[in-house]
């Protein structure tokens, strides 16, 4: 556990992040609920500051990076709030949504997200039983399941979500050969967004996106109109 001259500033500090000072009292306050909880499940391993900033608050860092102003976010088997809660806390632009289908977890997140004031619903439900009802931008997604799993449980709902982020770490590569040999890559695009270290290893973090192969080239299309417009203001001028 930490010791009592540390502190989530000193950690952070550390690993040369900074955020507003609200912020980090509020993610300061997260981290004591959080462990709190802990002693009566197992929500997190990351129970020291130092653990805590460079995996949980780098990794939603990574997140963060990717998602656009006003995105609807779905965090799918949030466990214990990470990335839902660490994005809702560092993008409060963004409107998150967490599902956990472990009861004693979802409600341990819920009254952690209440005791945080946060305007977060939290799904006792598997995330494809939410997509049913409710539509998302993008489903964030850590430490869940093989890519293999992911395309099969979500391969139905894409009708309701733009695209999936997952955090991968090095065995991504393997697990993408996996999921194209099984043909559960067809007509998807998937791009690799970021890497970083994992700490105290050899290896890296990766963060993926998967989407609508029909979508991604939308989206280019999109981009090329809007440089072809500021061109031709470039022109005028």
């Amino acid at each position: 556990m930490n010791t009592p001259a540390d502190s989530l500033a000193d950690a952070m500090a550390r690993s040369h992040l900074q955020l507003p000072d609200e912020q980090t009292a509020v993610l300061d306050e997260y981290c004591r609920l959080l462990w709190s909880w802990n002693e009566k499940l197992n929500l997190t391993r990351h129970d020291t500051y130092e653990k805590f900033v460079g995996r949980d608050l780098v990794d939603s860092l990574a997140f963060a990076e990717f998602l656009q102003a006003g995105e609807t976010i779905l965090d799918v088997g949030t466990g214990g709030g990470v990335p839902g809660v660490v994005l809702a806390i560092i993008r409060p632009d963004l409107k998150v949504s967490l599902s956990e289908s472990v009861g004693k977890r979802a409600q341990a997140v819920a009254e952690i997200v209440a005791g945080l004031k946060l305007n977060v619903p939290v799904y006792n439900s598997r995330a494809e039983d939410v997509l049913r009802d409710v539509p998302f931008n993008s489903l964030v997604i850590r430490a869940v399941a093989r890519l293999e799993k992911l395309l099969r449980w979500f391969r139905p709902h894409w009708d309701f979500c733009d695209r999936l982020l997952i955090l991968k770490g090095p065995g991504w590569v393997e697990e993408r050969g996996e999921a194209r040999h099984l043909g559960l890559l067809r007509n998807l695009a998937l791009r690799k967004l970021k890497s970083y270290p994992l700490p105290g290893t050899d290896s890296e973090s990766v963060l993926l996106q998967i989407c609508l192969q029909n979508r991604l080239e939308d989206e280019k299309k999109c981009r090329l109109t809007e440089l072809a417009e500021k061109k031709k203001k470039s022109r005028r001028r």
